[in-house]
Parts: structure tokens; sequence; C-alpha cells
């Protein structure tokens, strides 16, 4: 399962985040069931960023997202955020 974020923060805290993330990125990469993660940022769209995550199944990407490791990462961002993060679980369909 392939699994895309936007976030879109405050450009006064892009600095911040991408440090944050830096930190944490193998911490998430190794996380179970997370098979590959990448951070984008919009070329255009000062603060816009999308993370780019594979998972084994939905259930993987659930433990994650009731793990220590997000909630802590969560309440360092929330209050950077300019607009509402949106998200989407997708299927590879490649033949």
């Amino acid at each position: 399962m392939i699994r895309i974020v936007k976030l879109t923060f405050d450009p006064a805290q892009t600095t911040a985040f991408e440090q944050l993330f830096a930190e944490r990125q193998a911490d998430i990469r190794h996380f179970p069931g997370c098979t590959h993660l990448e951070l984008w940022k919009d070329k255009t769209h000062i603060g816009v960023y999308f993370t780019y995550s594979h998972w084994e199944n939905t259930e993987a990407l659930d433990v994650y997202r009731h793990s220590e490791i997000f909630a802590d990462t969560w309440t360092a961002i929330k209050g950077w955020f300019t607009g509402k993060p949106e998200a989407w679980s997708l299927e590879n369909r490649t033949p």
C-alpha cells in the first residue's frame, strides 16, 4: 500500500520541519511494516510537503498511526500547519 500525505506549513516553520523529519526518518523507515519513505517538497508552493511511504498493508500503517513516534511527531508539528493535512492510501495497479 502506498500512502501519500500532503502537509502545508507556515513557511517560517519549514526548516524546523525538515530538521525534525531528518531526525526521525530512520525510525519511521524501520517501523515494522514500512518498506519505503520519502519526503517531497513542492517546487512552486512554499511550505507544501508530501510524505510518500510504502506499507505492507493497512494494518501496519494503522499500528504506526497509533504509535508513540507518530504521536510525538504529530504533537511537534501540528502547530506549524497553515492548511489541513490531506492523506491518500493507494494501491499500485501497474501490471
